[in-house]
């Protein structure tokens, strides 16, 4: 009696449980929906607007992706290759000079945002001052060689780009170190541990850390490349021409952009340059923000540092970011 009550339930639960489509009837249904729309489909694929569209976005891609992919191994390299008490012995004892010294060191020891994260994490656990760990984590990413070199490649016809990018940049970056020495608290930074490259192999530590940069930095840059393909098309000229000829607006309104579209810093000069319609100084604070403050870094500066230090260095950064590049592009341009 009571194996046929049980077996009475299971058959009742199971023909009175809601029917939920699985990967099967999934691709059935879009594979209906691709038959029922094929000619409104076969319009749009051949109209101007996305044979436009896919030029912008393979162009961005196709020229940023070599640096992409050539800066995220010679991240890896320096995360793992580089002793992590070299620059507890490098920078000078004292945290003011220390600053500006680690600010420099991303000159020679780049990292795209992605790696300098961890990596300035690394550094403050092995002793250095959060202040010039801090210094390195902002300018590592924007005035190393490839970056530069990539700025150079995609704005041929404005060299000063490069010049006032890193100085831009290293300015941003020292004082928002030298700022953390006079208002910083060290209850604010949870020191991390990324066990992934402290447990295990040099070699495997290697591969690891390019299988996590690529596909972060990848993911993002696909989605910028995306975006300023869709800026270009869907937006209306007369609308990016009237956002661009204020000066106030442009500069506001590429800020804001380079946080929302979080590309690597590696392939971010190639999409600044699509923005044709926006000044040199507006593009030039794009290109400041962008490697220091957006979405994917501050959750990453956040599951690190802790959302005490993440609430309080982001804005902060971004503010300095904008101020500065606006300044410096006023003075070039």
């Amino acid at each position: 009696m009571e194996n046929a009550l049980s077996n009475s339930t299971i058959d009742v639960a199971a023909t009175t449980r809601p029917w939920r489509p699985g990967a099967v009837e999934g691709l059935a249904i879009l594979l209906l929906l691709l038959v029922a729309l094929r000619n409104p489909l076969a319009t749009l694929v051949s109209g101007p607007g996305l044979q436009t569209w896919t030029t912008v976005f393979v162009s961005v891609m196709v020229q940023a992706m070599p640096f992409l992919v050539f800066g995220v191994v010679l991240s890896a390299v320096i995360a793992v290759f580089v002793p992590r008490s070299f620059w507890a012995r490098a920078l000078p004892r004292h945290p003011v000079a220390a600053v500006p010294v680690a600010g420099l060191a991303g000159v020679v020891l780049p990292g795209c945002e992605c790696g300098s994260v961890p990596i300035a994490g690394s550094l403050i656990r092995r002793g250095v001052t959060p202040a010039a760990a801090l210094a390195f984590l902002l300018a590592a990413p924007a005035i190393n060689p490839i970056v530069l070199t990539a700025t150079a490649v995609a704005f041929p016809g404005d060299p000063e780009m490069v010049a006032a990018r890193a100085a831009a940049s290293l300015i941003v970056a020292v004082a928002m170190g030298w700022l953390w020495l006079r208002l910083g608290r060290t209850e604010w930074i949870r020191l991390p541990r990324r066990s992934d490259l402290d447990d295990t192999s040099q070699a495997r530590a290697f591969w690891a850390a390019c299988r996590h940069d690529v596909m972060h930095a990848g993911g993002f840059l696909v989605i910028g490349a995306a975006a300023a393909a869709t800026i270009n098309v869907a937006v209306p000229e007369s609308w990016l021409q009237t956002l661009a000829a204020d000066p106030l607006l442009s500069v506001l309104a590429l800020a804001v952009l380079a946080v929302l579209l979080s590309i690597c810093s590696e392939a971010d000069a190639f999409v600044a340059a699509s923005l044709s319609q926006f000044s040199l100084t507006s593009r030039l604070v794009f290109l400041v923000v962008g490697p220091m403050v957006d979405l994917k870094l501050i959750a990453m500066q956040t599951g690190v540092f802790g959302r005490r230090f993440a609430a309080r260095f982001a804005p902060a950064t971004f503010v300095a970011a904008v101020l500065v590049g606006a300044g410096i592009g006023t003075v070039v341009w």
